[in-house]
């Protein structure tokens, strides 16, 4: 089996070295040292300079000075083109001027809608901003500066802004990313690495991104759009010891005690070194309804004072992973595929979907939405929105949960699948233990989140607790991402012959009347060079 697992190692390489939306294809070293707006205009790329005060024309194949106009004002930060002419935004003034693009004579001047404009885009019909002193992204009219529509920023420090015809592409200088950004609702939909240091200006030239960096003075072409699904990065190497135990504190006997430890499968964000290895031998190996593997072990009589220990140690690589969704690219729910929406369309107790809390939640969440990753991400806002997390203890059902306002991962992960199986798009979960903290730790808390189907995608984690956060871009990180902390045992629609709806292991056992029995389970995460 150690030659099936090596093998299933290298299939997953390509994945780490294919293309990615954000990965530069080339650069230029460019000839000033302050560059901050960038606009593309046919061939040509125009990057604005505060020191200089000029606005440069970039030629695209040879990244040569072509052209070099006066910037209206002393300290230029964003350029736009709209068709006919440029525009450019004044962080000192906080204005934003039109200008000629053959002569730089200024057309028209309108008053920035924030304080401290910074990039521009032009969408069409209205200019774009992003504003670094309101942490916003604001839409406005180019007649006279009235503000149409704003969002909260994806990060606190916003720079270059972009707009490829469907999408609005935002830099963040202090996180160092790039965000896709929807401009109808503001929402960060992925997150990536931005090329340099201090990301400034971006622009899309109908088919790839540009950006000019602000701290190393280069410009550089990165991918829009890949064909690839998601990348894997930061990879960590470890052991992970999982312990079960079982303590009879007496006075009588446990009759039969059966003990079911989830199998770990490589997966997107995890490769293992070899089988996991148990202490001691289990019984037989049992695949549940989902086609969840488990090792199982049966033990009789056993006495008072007497503690059971089941061990289960995995080896393995695991990886952060994000996910490269483009809701345009997703197809509609009649692709999901028959098998997929007959098992994880299925109602049950802990779901309970057909109830009128949920159903509300569902009507007033989604609407007339059709688009399937759309349908999850308004499902996901709502709950960021309606509920908050908490660790009560228990695991209650799903229209309790939303009843209350508050949740554990479990019930956030409950509540989720209801809404979205009720909106009629599959949903499971995933269980996993977890890093806690330092790279050696221990973990007795573990997590439990949710996969989605999306036709054209497959199955896309969620981690509808992972919205309950501030920023736009820290909410994303539980839509489509995946950190490199987790070892993954379980996934399941719920209700398991085997598990229940427990996750990582699970245990049945019959006693002796007034026998006193206590379950115990840890992980202990050891780094591996």
């Amino acid at each position: 089996m150690r030659r099936f697992y090596v093998l299933l190692g290298m299939f997953f390489l390509p994945t780490l070295l294919a293309g990615y939306p954000g990965e530069m294809v080339k650069s230029y070293d460019l000839s000033f040292t302050c560059p901050t707006g960038l606009e593309c205009e046919g061939q040509n790329i125009w990057i604005a300079d505060r020191k200089a005060d000029t606005l440069f024309c970039i030629a695209k194949a040879t990244g040569k000075v072509v052209r070099k106009l006066p910037s209206p004002g002393y300290w230029p930060m964003g350029l736009a083109w709209d068709g006919q002419a440029f525009w450019v935004s004044d962080h000192k003034d906080a204005s934003i001027y039109r200008i000629d693009a053959q002569s730089g004579s200024i057309l028209a001047t309108i008053p920035a809608p924030g304080g401290s404009p910074r990039d521009l885009a032009w969408d069409g019909k209205y200019l774009w901003c992003v504003d670094d002193g309101s942490d916003e992204l604001i839409q406005f009219s180019a007649e006279d500066g009235t503000t149409i529509k704003s969002f909260k920023a994806p990060s606190s420090e916003p720079r270059g802004l972009a707009f490829d015809g469907k999408y609005l592409w935002i830099s963040d200088r202090g996180k160092d990313e790039i965000y896709l950004v929807d401009p109808l609702t503001g929402c960060v939909i992925f997150s990536t690495p931005a090329p340099g240091p201090y990301t400034k200006g971006l622009g899309f030239d109908g088919a790839q991104l540009w950006a000019v960096d602000y701290q190393n003075d280069r410009l550089y072409q990165i991918k829009a759009r890949d064909d690839q699904p998601f990348r894997r990065s930061k990879e960590r190497r470890a052991k992970v010891i999982f312990t079960h135990q079982t303590k009879n504190f007496g006075p009588g006997r446990i009759q039969i005690l059966d003990v079911h430890f989830a199998l770990p499968q490589n997966r997107t964000n995890q490769v293992l070194a070899s089988e996991p290895q148990f202490t001691p031998s289990y019984k037989d190996i049992v695949t549940d309804r989902w086609g969840q593997k488990t090792a199982h072990y049966s033990l009789k009589n056993i006495e008072a004072g007497k503690t059971v220990s089941l061990t289960m140690v995995t080896t393995l690589t695991s990886y952060e992973v994000q996910y490269y969704i483009f809701p345009d690219r997703v197809g509609g729910l009649e692709q999901v595929p028959g098998e997929v929406r007959q098992k994880y369309l299925e109602n049950n107790e802990k779901y309970q979907f057909e109830h009128p809390v949920i159903r509300q939640a569902v009507t007033a969440a989604v609407g007339e939405e059709q688009n399937p990753y759309w349908i999850a991400r308004k499902i996901f806002n709502y709950l960021n929105a309606h509920l908050y997390y908490e660790r009560v203890g228990g695991w209650n059902t799903a229209p309790t949960v939303l009843a209350r306002g508050n949740g554990s991962c479990s019930e956030y992960t409950f509540v989720y699948i209801a809404m979205c199986r009720a909106a009629g798009l599959p949903a499971r979960y995933v269980g996993s233990v977890v890093v806690r903290g330092d790279d050696a730790s221990w973990d007795d808390v573990f997590h439990r989140w949710v996969e989605i189907y999306l036709p054209n995608y497959g199955w896309v984690p969620v981690d509808p607790s992972g919205g309950d956060k501030e920023s736009p871009r820290d909410q994303a990180l539980g839509f489509g991402a995946l950190q490199n902390r987790f070892l993954i045992t379980t996934e399941s629609g719920g209700g398991s012959e085997t598990l229940g709806w427990t996750y990582n292991s699970n245990e049945f056992y019959t006693t002796e009347p007034q026998t006193k029995v206590v379950i115990e389970t840890i992980a202990e995460w050891e780094p591996l060079p």
